[in-house]
Parts: structure tokens; sequence; C-alpha cells
């Protein structure tokens, strides 16, 4: 009891409760694809704070920012889909917080959607992702080629370095769909902002979430192991969307609907 007496307590008043939960759709694109986690969640919390965006803060001895982040994109991945949630102290309109925050954030780094949350988890709705793959240098039949033995097989277990030691996972079944494209057929396949080059074949597919999560790397150590696939240089990989799955129409639709 005289320990417990002698805890410390921060000083001042509690923070001032959260009113409103928003949900935020952001992309990385360019040469912020490099970008760390912990780089954009720096840069966010000086672009919150320079769009004069209303914060509700933890308690404690170091308060933070209450920010929760969903399912980020690896660094070197472009993405038209990433995103992450605020809370805030007073009511706001979530289009003049895009409009500030994507003001106040670095081009490349873009705000595409604000809109009040729904109930329940945002982690839960992101159920799958739409990936696109653009192979320079490869023939389109070399790469038919390796999806298509990819594809036939049951299963296609890899190995993955972890930060509990190797980890060996069948990335097979969490790929739902996956095709083959030449340029022209992406450009006119891909409804966002994001342009192909001209001269590599086309990797578009929509994979599955899944514990371990199955990444783009993954599907790429399968098709060189199954398929021998040696590109010139890595893929250029993009997000293009990610959210609930739509099995019937083999679709990734939107998580902020």
């Amino acid at each position: 009891m005289a320990r417990q007496a002698r805890q410390r307590v921060p000083e001042g008043p509690a923070p001032d409760p959260a009113v409103q939960k928003l949900r935020i759709r952001y992309t990385k694109r360019g040469r912020l694809r490099f970008t760390s986690s912990r780089d954009f969640q720096r840069a966010l919390e000086r672009a919150l704070r320079r769009a004069d965006v209303p914060m509700a803060f933890s308690a404690g001895f170091h308060p933070h920012p209450k920010i929760s982040y969903a399912n980020a994109a690896a660094t070197g991945t472009g993405s038209e889909a990433e995103y992450f949630e605020i809370s805030v102290t007073q009511r706001v309109e979530p289009e003049s917080v895009r409009v500030a925050l994507d003001e106040a954030l670095p081009e490349g780094i873009d705000i595409l959607q604000v809109v009040e949350a729904a109930p329940g988890a945002l982690a839960d709705r992101l159920e799958a992702s739409d990936w696109l793959l653009e192979f320079a240098g490869v023939p389109f039949e070399v790469l038919q080629a390796a999806v298509t033995a990819l594809l036939e097989r049951d299963t296609a277990e890899v190995t993955r370095l972890t930060k509990s030691g190797p980890r060996t996972f069948d990335v097979r079944a969490s790929i739902v769909s996956a095709r083959v494209l030449e340029p022209r057929d992406a450009l006119a396949d891909t409804v966002t902002t994001h342009v192909v080059g001209s001269d590599c074949a086309i990797l578009r597919m929509v994979v599955r979430h899944t514990t371990p999560a199955v990444r783009p790397d993954d599907i790429l150590t399968a098709l060189r192991e199954i398929a021998d696939l040696q590109p010139p240089r890595p893929p250029l990989v993009t997000r293009l969307a990610q959210g609930p799955l739509d099995i019937a129409n083999v679709r990734v639709t939107d998580p902020l609907e």
C-alpha cells in the first residue's frame, strides 16, 4: 500500500476527450514510396500541427496524438490506398481536414479521402489488396508463362526471414486472381492516376490478407523458385486498392463506404 501511495501521477488537467474519429486514405507516390513507416509518422504529426487539426492526445507522462495506422505498405512500395485514423477533440468537417492536411504534406503523399469513422475496426475491413507490378525488360510471354506455372500449383511455399527467425508459408492460397497485361491494356484496366511504363509486362493481382501477410516480394520469390523468373531489375510495385474482398466479382472494394 505504501508503494502504491508513492506512485507518480501526471500533473495538470486530463487531456480533452475525443469526440470524433476520422478515417483517412492517402497515397505514396514517386520518390516518397521509399519513405519508411516511421518517416511518414513524423511527417504526419508535423502536418497535423500545421493544419491545426484539434488532435486528441493520450494521458500519462508522455502524451501522444491518437493516431492508428492500418496495414501500411512496405518501404519501396508505392500505394494509392494507405489508411490511418485520427481522433479529434472538436467536431470537424472531413473535407476541410482533407484540404488542410493535403496542403501540409509533401508532394507524393496526397490525402485522397477523409470520412467520419463507422463502427467497427478499420483493420477488419482490409481483407485484400489489389497490386500492380511492372516488370521492365521482361517479355509478356515470359511473365505469362511464369504466372501460369504458379497458378497451376495447389501450394507454393516460400521461406522468409522474420524477427523470430525463418518462417515457411504458402503464398498460393492467398492469390485470389492474377493477370498478365501489356502496358496498353494496363492503362485501360487501371482507374487510378497511376501511369505504367511503356516497355514492361504488367502483373495485376488480388491478394488476400493472411497471417503472416503475403507480400508481393513473397510472390516474386515463388515465381523465381517455380518458374526461374529472373527480371533484370526488381519490378515497380504499387498497391492500387485495399479493402473488403468481393469474391463474386474478384475485386477489392472501398473500406470507407
